[in-house]
């Protein structure tokens, strides 16, 4: 049976490895264990992050929601208590743009939840 050397499968790997890499600091981009620890930390971040990302978009528009409704005077929880209570399905991402983009849109939308309020 023939000897395999394994040299270029090991440097394919590694270069894979590097390349992954580009753009750490100091030897996080160009040591192979150092690279590859990094490279594994990397992915635990993003993976958590990915997460975290939609929490925070949620904040987010509910603060912008929030800031819009007192302009219009009503608390957040009494304008999205109202919108549930006359069956109004808007999401926290619509009702955030309407805020930001369509105040007066948004101005009609708080007026029908204070008609029944």
């Amino acid at each position: 049976m023939a000897r395999v050397k394994r040299g270029t499968t090991t440097r394919q790997k590694h270069k894979k490895l590097t390349s992954q890499a580009k753009g750490f600091r100091h030897g996080r981009k160009n040591l192979v264990k150092m690279s590859r620890q990094a490279l594994q930390k990397a992915g635990q971040y993003a993976y958590r992050d990915r997460r975290a990302k939609k929490r925070d978009f949620r904040r987010l528009w509910i603060i912008q929601i929030n800031a819009a409704c007192r302009l219009n005077d009503i608390k957040y929880s009494v304008f999205m208590n109202g919108l549930k209570n006359k069956k109004i399905e808007l999401d926290r991402k619509v009702l955030s743009d309407l805020a930001r983009n369509n105040p007066e849109e948004f101005a009609k939308i708080v007026s029908k939840v204070k008609a029944t309020a």
